[in-house]
């Protein structure tokens, strides 16, 4: 049975998107995200049977930071990026999410406009889930509830290291960390290092840390040049770990 989505998209105002029932979703993934972590395989079924599947293309956007909403989703498959913009037209990069993560829970918890625009940084794959459903979820199941304030607040954590970082680390010490990061949730293994294929431009990766491209173009130079990485398109080789551990700190 094929269904359609409408999403607010960037490029395609209110283009349908292809909806896919069924459990094409790899259980592995679904166990990634807090909201099905705690739950038994029968009663973590009966809730993918209550969300739907969407997919964006590498560029578009899912919604806008403004617009209203009342739905979760999780990211199944592909990267997404968080981003606000200024009032003077900055951008500034909130974070980059893959298979596992969620975004969009606060509208369900403290209903107000999206804090945030959200884009596909590759073709991707969300779940959904409507407000109505996952509060019927969350009443009486109170470990379901827990992952869900625990996704919270690890984000909390997360903000508050960013603020954190821009106030006591060096640009330097933000690539090395953001690249780290990225390491840790994309990142492959291999003989010769660390292959991490952000998918990020360098403006991207710049929006990301809080600086200007050239800022960050010349502390990626410099981690090159001491055989920290090697640089590649959208993608990066960490060749020394430890070492960019110690500069990130």
């Amino acid at each position: 049975m094929r269904q359609t989505v409408t999403c607010n998209t960037g490029g395609w105002p209110g283009r349908p998107l292809p909806i896919l029932e069924g459990m094409s979703v790899d259980n592995d993934v679904l166990r990634q995200a807090p909201l099905f972590g705690a739950l038994d395989d029968e009663a973590a079924l009966a809730l993918r049977s209550s969300m739907t599947e969407a997919r964006l293309r590498r560029g578009e956007v899912l919604f806008h930071e403004g617009d209203s909403g009342d739905k979760l989703y999780l990211v199944t498959d592909g990267k997404v990026k968080l981003g606000r913009t200024s009032s003077d037209g900055r951008e500034n990069l909130l974070a980059i999410l893959g298979p596992g993560q969620m975004f969009g829970e606060l509208s369900l918890f403290d209903p107000g406009p999206r804090s945030a625009t959200v884009t596909a940084v590759t073709e991707t794959s969300l779940l959904t889930l409507s407000h109505d459903e996952l509060i019927r979820w969350l009443e009486g199941r109170p470990t379901v509830a827990l992952g869900m304030l625990t996704q919270i607040a690890s984000r909390l954590r997360k903000a508050n290291d960013v603020n954190a970082d821009l106030v006591f680390s060096d640009v330097p010490g933000r690539v090395a960390k953001a690249l780290l990061d990225l390491a840790d949730r994309f990142g492959r293994t291999a003989d010769d290092g660390v292959h991490v294929h952000h998918d990020l431009t360098q403006e991207e990766l710049a929006q990301l840390v809080g600086a200007s491209r050239e800022t960050v173009n010349k502390a990626l130079a410099d981690f090159a040049s001491r055989g920290w990485l090697r640089l590649e398109p959208r993608s990066v080789v960490i060749m020394d770990v430890e070492r960019m551990k110690r500069r990130a700190r």
